[in-house]
């Protein structure tokens, strides 16, 4: 059986705090649930039945969250990128997190499989 997952991006260079962090995470988390949902409903539903398995990796610099976002649109997986609105920590605009997918486990390993799990 193939097992369906979401991998969660983000930058650990822009400091932010644990909070921001996580708020960050989530905005991508449903944004790319959403695209998934209406672009690949076949793997968001199976996603969502197996437990909607996510996991959160980190990225240095923005450079390596672009090259990410980018290889999963060339692959044509489900993804977002996610741009700060700027009113609490960090400049309007700053890149701070991408997902991709849900998608069968072994197409999201091909983009993500070598980061780091956020720690």
């Amino acid at each position: 059986m193939m097992g369906y997952k979401q991998v969660i991006v983000v930058r650990v260079d822009l400091r932010m705090s644990r909070g921001k962090l996580a708020a960050q995470a989530a905005h991508a988390a449903c944004e790319a649930s959403e695209r998934a949902r209406e672009e690949r409903p076949q793997y968001w539903r199976r996603w969502r039945e197996e437990g909607a398995k996510k996991v959160v990796v980190s990225v240095e610099s923005e450079e390596e969250l672009l090259e990410v976002y980018e290889e999963a649109g060339r692959r044509g997986l489900p993804r977002a990128l996610i741009r700060d609105a700027g009113l609490t920590e960090l400049p309007p605009g700053t890149l701070t997190a991408a997902a991709v997918g849900p998608a069968p486990e072994e197409k999201v390993d091909e983009v993500t499989g070598g980061l780091r799990l956020l720690r």
